[in-house]
């Protein structure tokens, strides 16, 4: 779309982009409040279901333009690819969000939000083995692998939602001494809004969100072609954090209203949904996408599970002291996938 532009034109539109997914993130982030309590879905549902999936919707774009064109390649990357660097978006939260009021997880701690990290993690290990499979194993353009990740999604947020009332745990799950969301003077004119204008506004904003994100996602291949990055490098650095954009804003907006709980489920929801992509991917192909996995693809998700799995000791163990404004969780994810990408440069180079 902008291949023929130059950088000094690339530059203001990938700008223009980000504001534009921005402002959508927070409405994006302040409906899906209301939408939780209109419909008593609660925080950690809401988070998974509904922010989390309009926030992948430039994801969404760029696996079903990708699969329709066979590079396979980028629709594989943009899945396993991006959940690391979304799963770091909590550290900002952590850092620039909370400041020095408390670590993320001591605020946000629930045992639904655990179960999510559990999510996480069981789709991207069925992403890995499915990507031993050879590439004859399909059948009426399904692969087995695919639809276990789908079906496994599903259980998922039927045993998330159980969650909600089943728990035998102090307060159904959630961790005392966490501070209630204090409701403020605009978040108590929207719970005034109708219905039908809360949705119309999130859907407004989640359409605003795909667009721009395309838009982020075309200028930013455009921005690496010129200054000659390589697409495994690309995809797993400049795209990733370009799509993470919308996550960065909702999570922002979910923390400033307090509400914390929102803030985590988007990011494990969102990153929990990404390998359901691979089913679209291979109806739209018509062939087998998960085998057709590099190296490089299995060592990002292989990350991804382990930033997840750092985040979810977090959430037990509720550390509340912090380190340059961080959570030691958070510090630790931070420097783990500093030295993953390390290793990507080192893989790639080795290649």
């Amino acid at each position: 779309m902008f291949g023929s532009f130059s950088l000094l034109l690339l530059i203001p539109i990938f700008a223009v982009g980000a504001a534009a997914v921005w402002l959508a993130g927070v409405q994006l982030s302040n409906t899906t409040d209301v939408i939780d309590s209109r419909f008593g879905l609660g925080q950690a549902l809401g988070g998974l279901i509904f922010l989390a999936i309009a926030t992948n919707l430039p994801e969404i774009a760029i696996v079903v333009t990708a699969s329709l064109t066979h590079h396979i390649g980028i629709a594989i990357g943009n899945i396993l690819g991006g959940i690391a660097i979304q799963t770091v978006v909590l550290v900002i939260l952590d850092g620039f969000g909370l400041r020095r009021k408390a670590a993320l997880t001591y605020e946000a701690a629930s045992l639904q939000l655990v179960l999510e990290g559990v999510l996480v993690i069981s789709v991207l290990v069925i992403s890995i083995m499915g990507t031993q499979l050879p590439t004859s194993v399909i059948y009426a353009r399904l692969a087995p692998g695919d639809l276990l990740i789908a079906a496994l999604w599903l259980i998922g947020l039927w045993l998330i939602n159980k969650a909600r009332t089943d728990l035998p745990w102090q307060e159904k799950g959630r961790a005392p001494n966490t501070s209630r969301p204090t409701p403020s003077r605009s978040q108590e004119k929207r719970e005034k809004w109708s219905t039908v204008r809360v949705l119309l506004i999130f859907t407004l904003a989640a359409l605003v969100t795909l667009a721009a994100g395309v838009v982020l996602e075309e200028s930013s291949t455009a921005i690496a072609a010129q200054v000659g990055l390589s697409g495994v490098l690309f995809g797993s650095t400049v795209l990733a954090a370009a799509t993470a954009l919308p996550e960065v804003a909702t999570g922002l907006a979910s923390v400033k209203i307090g509400d914390y709980t929102l803030a985590f489920s988007d990011i494990f929801g969102g990153n929990a949904f990404l390998p359901v992509l691979f089913l679209p991917a291979t109806l739209l192909s018509g062939q087998s996408v998960l085998p057709q996995a590099k190296n490089t693809d299995i060592y990002l998700a292989s990350l991804g599970a382990l930033l997840t799995a750092v985040y979810i000791y977090g959430l037990i163990f509720r550390p509340k002291r912090q380190f340059l404004n961080l959570g030691i969780d958070s510090l630790v994810v931070l420097v783990m996938y500093i030295v993953g990408v390390i290793g990507l440069f080192t893989i790639v180079r080795g290649q």
